[in-house]
């Protein structure tokens, strides 16, 4: 049985000591018509190292990001499936077909889940596990790996949520959550990463915060209420417990139990408008 043809998307930026295997490889595989580099503003050899691979090469003149990477190489991209993967030699190509074969049981995206042992630290192992149990809690699906950047999906599903990616490194988390806000099938297939070759483009602080802003994204990308409204208890369940405090104690309502009462409503209220907001946003997509 013939396989069914599809893109490779690599977004790239210095990493030319592992970009020629990595497209190779992926050129040796069946099916695999075209590898697509985009070049992030690289100012080692990674453009002509992948070019001389056999690699599509687009080249941004500065950096925009790795987000914005992925949907150029998306936006170019000939065939109706994709598989996106790091340059930089952590995931196999070998493991390109397994997401296929799990792509073609009627998926619309195969995520290549990676175990503990393959997270880049423990910091980072402990901060994505805490990701997928909280995008498991909203979505009621489990989760095995949220901010995977190696996966196979379908072009025309992809390209219906370009404008909501970051250029950022969280692409992986919003399209995952988009796909399942959608009614989309996900799923995943264990893969081991490796260690990368050259120097990791992660800024401890810098990323870490934006890392922390991927709590809020998991929520307002599907369904807001279930992070607000417990936010919106919480504040509630503190002033009636301070409001029971100074009633019996000093008999009286005091301006703090008001202001957190009027905060836990203000809460509430963002909640609401932020969950008809993601409902408009994904109207002609249900």
């Amino acid at each position: 049985m013939s396989v069914e043809k599809y893109s490779v998307v690599i977004p790239a930026k210095n990493e030319a000591p592992a970009i020629g295997d990595v497209v190779a490889g992926a050129l040796r595989l069946e099916g695999c018509s075209e590898v697509i580099v985009v070049d992030d503003g690289s100012d080692d050899e990674t453009a002509e190292a992948a070019r001389a691979a056999g690699a599509t090469v687009l080249s941004h003149p500065y950096s925009k990001g790795n987000g914005a990477a992925i949907k150029s190489g998306a936006r170019n991209a000939r065939n109706d499936v994709i598989v996106f993967m790091d340059g930089d030699g952590q995931h196999a190509v070998g493991d390109i077909p397994r997401l296929l074969d799990k792509l073609s049981e009627g998926y619309d995206l195969v995520v290549g889940a990676r175990g503990f042992s393959s997270q880049a630290s423990i910091g980072r192992g402990l901060a994505n596990g805490f990701y997928n149990r909280l995008a498991s809690f909203m979505t009621g699906h489990q989760v095995d790996d949220l901010t995977s950047g190696f996966r196979a999906v379908k072009r025309n599903k992809f390209l219906e949520f370009l404008y909501l990616l970051p250029n950022g490194f969280s692409y992986p988390t919003t399209s995952t959550m988009a796909f399942f806000r959608a009614g989309y099938s996900v799923a995943y297939v264990p893969i081991t990463a490796k260690q990368r070759e050259g120097k990791s483009h992660i800024r401890p602080i810098q990323d870490g915060i934006r890392f922390l802003l991927i709590i809020f994204k998991i929520g307002t990308l599907y369904s807001p209420l279930k992070i607000f409204v417990p936010m919106a208890l919480s504040v509630f369940a503190i002033g009636a417990g301070y409001y029971a405090y100074t009633y019996f104690s000093f008999g009286r309502f005091t301006n703090m139990s008001a202001l957190m009462f009027t905060t836990s409503l203000v809460i509430f209220m963002v909640g609401l408008v932020s969950e008809q907001i993601t409902a408009l946003m994904y109207r002609d997509k249900s």
